[in-house]
């Protein structure tokens, strides 16, 4: 009975693009931004809520991304296990 060998690469440390610190300051830009927006649009916004609301159903369609799911199954036996039955 031999064992399964997986490769393992570890992850260059500019992988994922930017840094974390501009990644931090970048969002906290944006919540700034929004919360700015927000406020001086507020009136707008609480009348049109219900429309934002249905607007979102879509959008999160879109920016969903269907990589790193796990155990949803239909595309044979999730990796790693094995069914050893039999043998």
């Amino acid at each position: 009975m031999t064992t399964p060998h997986y490769e393992h690469h570890p992850a260059s440390p500019r992988a994922s693009g930017m840094g974390g610190p501009v990644k931090v300051a970048l969002l906290m830009v944006a919540i700034v931004g929004g919360f700015y927006l927000l406020r001086e649009h507020w009136n707008h916004v609480a009348g049109n809520w219900i429309y934002l609301l249905l607007l979102a159903c879509p959008l999160m369609h879109l920016f969903h991304g269907h990589g790193g799911h796990g155990g949803h199954g239909g595309r044979g036996a999730p990796s790693g296990k094995r069914s050893d039955k039999g043998e």
